[in-house]
Formats: structure tokens, sequence, C-alpha cells
């Protein structure tokens, strides 16, 4: 219920019969919006199982050992090996972000946008979605770069 006190707006809710500011309705409505979102940002145990046999095949696909797939996880790009630029199309065509080294820009919508807001992933794809490498590895190589150097965007 909405009541005005001499130029106060304040929202009745069920604590206690106690009137809240709407400031406070807004901050409570914030943070409710918060952790609905920072929960859709978490994977599920199935999808944390599905992305480590996915870098697992593809480490044993393209003869990589863990080391350079854990730097490549955590944006250490100084190792260039075409095994690991391999590992980087491997991993992203069995996620499905790429098909026969070509971004799919739709795909990468589809499942980041939900999460991180559409607008926040287009503005990434259109400084990513166009680099090109001299082979489908080293296409899906730089676009991985491009895409962990911008993530704090999304």
């Amino acid at each position: 219920m909405l009541t005005d006190f001499g130029g106060k707006t304040t929202v009745s809710i069920l604590t206690a019969s106690k009137q809240l500011p709407i400031r406070k309705m807004k901050v409570i409505i914030v943070l409710a919006a918060f952790a609905v979102m920072a929960s859709a940002l978490e994977l599920t145990p199935t999808q944390k199982a599905e992305v480590k046999a996915r870098a697992k095949a593809c480490a044993e696909q393209e003869g990589i050992t863990k080391q350079q797939a854990v730097a490549l996880r955590s944006g250490n790009f100084a190792d260039p090996d075409p095994k690991v630029k391999c590992f980087a199309n491997c991993f992203l065509e069995k996620s499905g972000f790429i098909a026969n080294g070509q971004i799919k820009p739709d795909v990468v919508l589809a499942k980041l946008g939900p999460i991180a807001g559409e607008q926040k992933v287009k503005e990434v794809q259109a400084k990513c979605d166009s680099l090109k490498g001299t082979d489908k590895c080293a296409t899906s190589y730089e676009l991985y770069k491009c895409y962990y150097n911008n993530q704090a965007q999304i």
C-alpha cells in the first residue's frame, strides 16, 4: 500500500506492520535482483561436468598438457603453441560457439545474452567477432582471447 506522509511516500510491506520508505524498497529489490542474477551466472553441477568433459576430450584430441589448458583458461596467452590454438577451436566448437572456423553470433547471444544482458554481449561481439586468424585454430584462439579480455563487460 502506498501512503503519503507529508511528502514522504512509503510502501507497506508485511514486516510487523511497519512501513518502509520507497528508497529502502528499491534497495531490497536491487539486492533481490542481484541475487537472482548471481545465481544465473553459476553453472549447475551438470554444466560443470559437461565443460570438464569437453575440455578433457579436447586436451586429449589436441595433445596439450593440463598446464597449458589451465593457462589458457586463466588468460595466460603467452604460449603460442599451435596445439593450444587448436584446443581453443575444439572447445569452442564442442560448446557450439564456432562451426567450421566461423563464430556463430546467434548462439553466443542466445547463451550469454540472458546471463549478461544482450546489449553488453553485442558490444563485445562488435569488438571480437570479426577477428580472423590464419586458420580455424588461430581464429578460435583470437576469438577466445578477445572474449576473455572483454569478459568484464559481459
